[in-house]
């Protein structure tokens, strides 16, 4: 095992890995008590190299490392990667690419939703996991041994599943089925935080665009708060109390006391009277300017059975091919199939998807498909339809 705390050996690493086809990648952070994940470690292999990167010690400068990051030659190999993708966006303003997911790979090659890494090394390596270690303090120093060879194993053992995912999906001819979800992992939009756009993720009873707008900045507020003050969103303010003084906006220290999970302290103090004079600013917007919530399409009524057929359908393609159901059709697709048929504007209509199900989702919707039952088991049977 090699611990790396200085910079002239992470050059030296770091050169070694610029000649691999791959590299495998994972990290250790904490992130319970602040905004920012605080990076602690980070642990790479190639080929022929197997290490961890102290991002703690004391004058170490991770250049070299991110340099690699960005090495198009060189694939970045990770497992559920976009808590590591969003650290290394915050570090570098840069998203590693390219690069490769094998939990999603998973999802195509009978791993079924969100397979976890210690399946996957129990069912590719034929190895088990010592998960001891997996609720350490990473911030603590020095590390033992057995953290160091916890972490390690994150990277080892993934060198062998990504090789063996890649040999089915090329086997089976489902590279490219993957394609555009791994080109979706590096876009920036992904990581990018938009203090903006925070009130979109806040449930809301009221559809009003003056709650909404006044939802708007005091969501705002809070997400360039807690980002300064390096705080959890949600222990400077719940996303519940920020509905509430959207859709009752105090006036006062008072009133703001009264909202339900606001303390006597925060209103009184000045993070509360900052949040007092962000809603007397809204209630000022335009109405032009406010916020509307995206109406729902209307689904057209007596839809039900035949999404219900939809999802049966759904099932059936994916137990013969095994593909995670998500990854090749969601729930609220199979509504948008439903109700407009060719003219619905979902992934499951496109490329492999609409081979594997989408043409015959389509040809169920206009009866030139039936599911019947022969021997206990389904089959799909042609229809005269027309």
């Amino acid at each position: 095992m090699s611990l790396i705390t200085n910079t002239k050996d992470l050059k030296t690493l770091c050169k070694k890995l610029h000649k691999a086809d791959f590299v495998t990648v994972d990290t250790e952070f904490i992130r319970e008590r602040t905004y920012w994940p605080k990076l602690c470690l980070i642990q790479v292999a190639g080929p022929n190299d197997v290490a961890a990167i102290d991002p703690l010690a004391e004058g170490i400068d991770l250049s070299p490392f991110y340099d690699l990051l960005q090495d198009k030659k060189v694939l970045k190999v990770f497992h559920a990667c976009r808590q590591d993708l969003e650290i290394f966006f915050n570090q570098t303003g840069k998203v590693p690419t390219p690069v490769f997911d094998t939990q999603i790979a998973a999802t195509v090659c009978g791993f079924g939703e969100q397979v976890g890494y210690e399946n996957l090394v129990n069912a590719l390596v034929k190895k088990k996991l010592d998960k001891s270690s997996r609720f350490t303090d990473w911030a603590h120093r020095p590390l033992t041994a057995k953290q160091l060879k916890y972490a390690m194993a994150d990277v080892t053992h993934l060198r062998p599943i990504y090789e063996k995912l890649m040999a089915r999906l090329e086997k089976e001819g489902r590279k490219n089925w993957i394609r555009d979800e791994m080109k979706d992992l590096t876009r920036k939009t992904n990581y990018k935080i938009d203090p903006q756009e925070s009130w979109k993720r806040i449930r809301i009873p009221s559809a009003k665009p003056r709650a909404l707008g006044i939802l708007r900045e005091v969501a705002a507020w809070r997400e360039v708060t807690a980002q300064k003050i390096d705080i959890p969103r949600g222990r400077l303010i719940k996303d519940e109390a920020l509905a509430e003084i959207a859709t009752h906006p105090p006036t006062n220290t008072a009133a703001l006391a009264r909202i339900r999970n606001v303390s006597q302290g925060f209103a009184e103090g000045s993070k509360g009277q900052e949040l007092l004079v962000v809603v007397e600013e809204a209630k000022k917007i335009a109405d032009k300017d406010l916020p509307q919530r995206k109406a729902r399409t209307a689904m057209p009524p007596g839809l039900g059975p035949t999404v219900d057929l939809l999802r049966v359908l759904l099932k059936l393609k994916c137990e013969e091919s095994k593909v995670a159901p998500k990854l090749l059709c969601v729930a609220a697709d199979l509504e948008q199939i439903a109700a407009f048929g060719e003219e619905a504007d979902v992934p499951a209509l496109k490329g492999w998807r609409k081979k594997l199900f989408g043409k015959e989702a389509l040809d169920l919707r206009e009866g030139k498909l039936a599911i019947a039952v022969a021997g206990g088991r389904l089959k799909l049977v042609k229809t005269r339809a027309k």
